[in-house]
């Protein structure tokens, strides 16, 4: 009779959570499944970061907001420093800054706390293996970042938008009485608004505005 074969190393779990009852939780949770072996704890970055240097787990469950370091930069110095070491973000901020600010670290995961326990455990399964899980909503979002074409850049950011809507009608060749007439504007604060484009700029008249509106695509001829 042929022996069964042997069942994989369970994966090492390092938990990390400044609320202790949430710390706690997890270790229980996690503890109860097959598969998955809890080595240690932490409660603040510096700590989280010590305890991987200490123990090699295969995956780190990452809160953000903690004391110290935080979330983001203890996740960044364990993926350099551990490149073998997959950490998942658990956690109540879903915000894109906080997703994006957590890849860029070098997260191969990131889950909202709330995500059923099934999610959790399979993730941690994944990550093991090499892959990056996202939980649903956070995907969509990862997605359409990199599918969105980025808007074109708006051009002379320093202006207000009402100068560059002028600085459009300068590279037109209009005056300043059309340009008033256009806009509902006064001569005077079409003036104002020139006067202020120039110095932004940093060009010493009107030629050399429409040149550098021209240049930017501005004006319609």
């Amino acid at each position: 009779m042929t022996a069964p074969p042997p069942s994989p190393p369970a994966v090492r779990v390092v938990v990390v959570d400044d609320h202790r009852i949430v710390l706690e939780g997890l270790t229980v949770l996690l503890d109860s499944v097959d598969g998955i072996d809890v080595v240690g704890e932490a409660t603040s970055g510096e700590e989280a970061v010590e305890r991987v240097a200490a123990l090699h787990p295969d995956v780190v469950l990452m809160d953000i907001e903690m004391p110290g370091i935080g979330g983001v930069e203890a996740t960044r110095r364990i993926s350099r420093d551990h490149p073998d070491v997959a950490v998942v973000m658990l956690t109540m901020y879903g915000e894109d800054e906080f997703v994006f600010a957590a890849l860029r670290a070098g997260a191969h995961g990131y889950l909202l706390k709330g995500a059923q326990q099934e999610d959790v455990v399979r993730t941690i399964g994944a990550v093991a293996r090499g892959d990056a899980v996202f939980g649903p909503d956070v995907a969509r979002r990862v997605l359409r970042a990199f599918t969105d074409p980025a808007p074109p850049p708006t051009p002379f950011p320093q202006l207000t938008d009402r100068e560059r809507e002028i600085l459009s009608l300068i590279a037109n060749g209009w005056p300043n009485t059309r340009i008033a007439s256009h806009l509902g504007l006064t001569t005077k604060t079409v003036a104002n608004n020139v006067s202020s484009i120039l110095t932004k700029l940093q060009v010493p008249d009107r030629a050399a505005a429409i040149i550098h509106a021209r240049r930017a695509g501005l004006g319609d001829i």
